[in-house]
């Protein structure tokens, strides 16, 4: 999370451009979408290869297709009124990433849902966990009064993630969906 912050912060400071150089990208300024997307996304959760970076890449995903929905040229991405974010957003997308990753990073979740044998029954379950997570998150993440000046890449940014991974894992743990016979 901490390199996305500071992803989204450098955005809305500097547009998708100068984000890339904050970033050690510069080599993908002027590239389409499609050579762009997945060296940010390593850069900034890594390759994938644990469990904990492929959560991380998953959620990532989610989250560049909801900022960059629709466009595919360099113009299109670098486009100020898609990449450049206030506030609100930073947090929004900051909130859709943490839920993402949380929900495919928990192991107990997929052990949970795999007790319940009723399709009905699952998909509540299902839908239960991610609106527990989801508002997890977003009571955590709205206590943050200015997240534009919140140091995303150092220690503060590290600390706003743990907090708010571990008040999500501490809800999820009293959640016991039904099993079905």
């Amino acid at each position: 999370m901490r390199g996305l912050g500071g992803f989204l912060a450098d955005l809305n400071d500097s547009g998708l451009e100068g984000a890339l150089r904050s970033t050690g990208l510069e080599e993908l300024v002027g590239r389409d979408r499609y050579d762009l997307i997945d060296p940010l996304i390593t850069k900034l959760v890594g390759t994938g290869g644990d469990l904990d970076s492929s959560a991380a890449r998953d959620a990532l995903c989610d989250v560049l297709d909801e900022l960059f929905a629709g466009a595919e040229s360099w113009e299109e991405l670098n486009d100020p009124t898609r990449s450049m974010v206030d506030a609100d957003q930073l947090l929004q997308l900051l909130e859709s990433y943490l839920a993402h990753y949380i929900y495919n990073r928990v192991p107990v979740i997929a052990e949970r849902l795999g007790r319940i044998a009723d399709p009905a029954l699952l998909r509540q379950a299902d839908r239960d966990m991610r609106t527990v997570i989801e508002d997890c998150v977003t009571l955590k993440l709205r206590e943050i009064s200015a997240p534009l000046q919140v140091d995303w890449r150092g220690p503060e940014g590290t600390k706003v993630a743990n907090e708010t991974m571990e008040y999500a894992y501490r809800m999820l743990s009293d959640i016991e969906p039904e099993a079905s016979p």
